[in-house]
């Protein structure tokens, strides 16, 4: 009865409560993940109506597999595209949302995720001063420091929001 006490009972106790809080998870994912999944779903929607204000409505274009592109959404009313890229910078990877209009410019872009490093490089995924930089450029691809100027001092950074946009340049144009 000593072992017992000594050896087997915490280990039955621990296992017990490891075993509920494990369901628990479980069932609290359960729960939330479909809330969270509409959450995202209606914040992409708005990052895409802030891009194409005069969109009706977005219908995700199919067959469009390019590396580093994860969405691209036509307006159903023709006035442009947006879509989604991403590229590794500094600090990981930075998701970027680009607007295009009907004519093959680009309207604007939105950094939607970073894990930039705090000061100098999350200014240029964080500043929408630096994301107008963009606006008006034509959708063939872009050279860093010849149609788009990049922050100094935060180059890797600003590589990796040229790759992203350069991306979906890439799917805009393969739209047709």
């Amino acid at each position: 009865m000593n072992n017992w006490n000594k050896i087997f009972k915490p280990i039955v106790v621990l296992s017990v409560i490891c075993i509920v809080i494990t369901g628990a998870l479980a069932l609290t994912n359960d729960i939330t993940k479909p809330i969270i999944e509409e959450a995202t779903r209606k914040a992409q929607e708005a990052a895409r109506m802030e891009l194409l204000p005069d969109a009706t409505g977005f219908t995700q274009a199919e067959g469009i597999n390019l590396a580093n592109v994860s969405d691209v959404y036509v307006a159903d009313n023709g006035v442009g595209a947006v879509v989604t890229s991403s590229a590794k910078g500094y600090g990981g990877t930075m998701t970027v949302m680009v607007g295009f209009t009907a004519d093959g410019t680009i309207r604007q872009i939105k950094v939607t995720e970073n894990q930039e490093t705090k000061g100098i490089g999350s200014k240029v995924a964080g500043d929408p001063a630096f994301w107008t930089r963009f606006e008006g450029l034509e959708a063939e691809q872009l050279v860093l420091n010849q149609d788009v100027d990049g922050l100094s001092g935060a180059t890797v950074s600003s590589k990796a929001l040229l790759a992203a946009v350069n991306s979906a340049i890439e799917a805009y144009n393969a739209i047709g």
